[in-house]
């Protein structure tokens, strides 16, 4: 009770006392701070679990283990959210791009931990996904609660929920142009003055806290030593294309692969996805985590790739250079099979390491098949590790459409700034190539199927965060097609309509009746009994179905040149109308609410 009214009587002195934008950066600053520590709780359980797991395992041979914990890894990640959670916690920035999508700026209070308790079991089990979807649904909860705590306006509750993603990644990867990047690219926030200072102050206020926490060294150990040559320049365009394809690879397969899943029953799936990842596992140990150890050996620039076969079957071919190759290329292609079984099966996590390790496995066979070909003498020579981490760019940029992410979170992940051109490129190719096959990104896809994406174009933007249930008008009186005239007259006298749905007994939409299609007639007593509504009864210009964007609504009223339209749900029964000029009302409101700066 005392806490309850200390906290009333906070709110209502910070509404009289506390202008609303300053307030937001103070929050925003709180989200910094929470954001890095939730990231550092989370990479902490992951390494924990992992050291507990594998530090005693025997490197020169084959180890079974890997076949037992991955799947007791999903098995417990996907109980706990079956049965304790008891609500979908995967797919973190595409629920975050579909609460935007939907005006929503509350993110359930059990998001600001329960991905950190799954994902941390999945991973350091050994399930083959990131940990930055997860920590990045728990940055946006965390900003959601955090303003709805304080009791901010809408539109200042969705822009901290930007911010709670963009100090999750600044966080974790300590990367804080990367978070308020990926804020813009992926969920598609605007930048302008009002939303700027806030997605600044959250991003450097979490890398700051990751330092003070996790120490001030790179995630990633790159080696400096070979500085780029412009006459590499083709080359780097070539691997923008590979890395392109790869990520088109990777996004298709994922979908393919989710969509078998999701026609399972829940132990089906488990048992399915337990016995892909842990077999994969098994032959392929790379695959174990997020792959982060691959990474730092392909890029750290030592030139020994023999221990990336420590723990596996071919342990004993580890001296032949080829033979590393043809093992990451089976790496390379089986991986996605990993990362979908893990999550189909149970597991919690996301794409973003993932993404990482398959670019920088493509970088580094990309430059190893140039240099040891027979092109090889013609070509100037290619360093394996700046491929690799220009890999890891390219592919990031194609999987996410971000080539501005994958560009400054390598650099920032590694200290690679004097690769920032070439690091440009290759984004800049791999985006281009996969944009030809695939518009949208791997977690914007799904929306836009549905027309529920918010874009930077703000006209559609606006349209898209409108809801056609809300603007349905249902005082439209309904009639039946065998009334007659007469009974028809004495409807249209109790109505300030001039148009009327035909409707039959099960509510099913026929057709509509316009006063001026019958002005010559209806002032005709005589014709009453004599004529029935079927008769005069036509077809509307167009018709609504309830799970229509209201952009291709849009595109109904200036094809028919129509004011109102007949709404109607899947089935065929009739819902109401909707007039262009609730959309336009709606358009503005929307605009005013969530668009206007102050």
């Amino acid at each position: 009770m005392l806490l309850k009214n200390i906290y009333s009587s906070f709110i209502i002195w910070k509404t009289k006392n506390v202008k609303e934008k300053q307030l937001v950066l103070f929050v925003s600053f709180l989200i910094g701070i929470f954001t890095a520590l939730a990231a550092f709780v989370l990479k902490t359980m992951i390494h924990f679990i992992q050291h507990l797991l594998t530090s005693n395992l025997i490197e020169d041979k084959a180890n079974y283990l890997y076949l037992i914990y991955p799947v007791v890894g999903i098995l417990i990640a996907g109980l706990y959210v079956k049965y304790i959670v008891k609500d979908d916690i995967s797919h973190g920035v595409t629920k975050i791009l579909y609460a935007i999508s939907q005006s929503r700026s509350f993110i359930k209070l059990h998001n600001t931990y329960t991905s950190i308790i799954a994902s941390s079991i999945t991973i350091g089990f050994g399930g083959s996904v990131g940990a930055e979807a997860p920590i990045v649904l728990t940055g946006s909860a965390i900003g959601s609660n955090l303003g709805r705590l304080f009791k901010l306006e809408q539109r200042y509750l969705m822009l901290l929920i930007g911010c709670g993603a963009a100090g999750a990644i600044a966080g974790i990867f300590k990367a804080p142009i990367a978070g308020l990047v990926f804020v813009v690219e992926v969920l598609l926030l605007d930048l302008t003055t009002f939303t700027v200072l806030p997605l600044l102050v959250t991003s450097v206020t979490a890398a700051t806290v990751s330092y003070l926490t996790m120490g001030t060294k790179a995630l990633f150990t790159y080696s400096h030593a070979d500085q780029f040559e412009m006459e590499r320049i083709p080359y780097v365009i070539l691997l923008g294309a590979f890395c392109g394809i790869v990520s088109l690879y990777f996004t298709r397969a994922m979908n393919w692969i989710e969509g078998k899943f999701k026609k399972l029953s829940y132990w089906r799936k488990f048992i399915l996805g337990a016995s892909i990842l842990s077999v994969l596992i098994f032959l392929l140990p790379p695959l174990y985590g997020e792959g982060y150890d691959t990474i730092n050996a392909l890029i750290d620039g030592s030139g020994d790739y023999s221990h990336l076969l420590d723990n596996s079957l071919f342990f004993q071919f580890q001296d032949t250079r080829w033979t590393i190759v043809i093992f990451l290329s089976a790496v390379l292609l089986l991986k996605v099979f990993a990362s979908s079984a893990t999550n189909g099966g149970g597991g919690t996590g996301g794409i973003f390491a993932p993404s990482l390790f398959l670019g920088a496995i493509a970088g580094f066979i990309f430059a190893f098949i140039l240099n040891n070909s027979s092109l090889g003498q013609y070509i100037p020579l290619l360093p394996e590790e700046n491929f690799a981490l220009m890999g890891m760019a390219g592919v990031m940029a194609g999987v996410m459409h971000a080539p501005l992410t994958g560009t400054f979170l390598i650099a920032e992940l590694t200290g690679g700034y004097e690769l920032l051109l070439p690091l440009l490129i290759v984004s800049a190719c791999s985006f281009a190539t996969i944009k030809m096959f695939e518009p949208h990104s791997i977690y914007s896809m799904r929306l836009a199927q549905k027309g529920e994406l918010i874009t930077h174009q703000k006209d559609k933007a606006v349209l898209t965060l409108m809801k056609i249930k809300s603007l349905i008008e249902t005082e439209f009186q309904t009639i039946n097609p065998e009334m007659t005239l007469g009974d028809l007259v004495k409807v249209i006298s109790r109505s300030p309509r001039n148009v009327f749905p035909v409707v039959d007994e099960e509510n099913h939409f026929l057709g509509i009746v316009m006063i001026d299609n019958i002005r010559n007639i209806m002032f005709r007593p005589e014709l009453y009994n004599r004529f029935k509504v079927k008769r005069f009864m036509t077809s509307p210009p167009a018709t609504v179905v309830i799970t229509m964007a209201t952009d291709k609504i849009m595109n109904l009223f200036d094809e028919t040149k129509a004011w109102n339209l007949p709404v109607i749900d899947e089935n065929g029964i009739y819902l109401g109308f909707v007039s262009k000029s609730s959309i336009l009302n709606g358009y503005r409101e929307i605009l005013v609410e969530n668009f206007t700066e102050e």
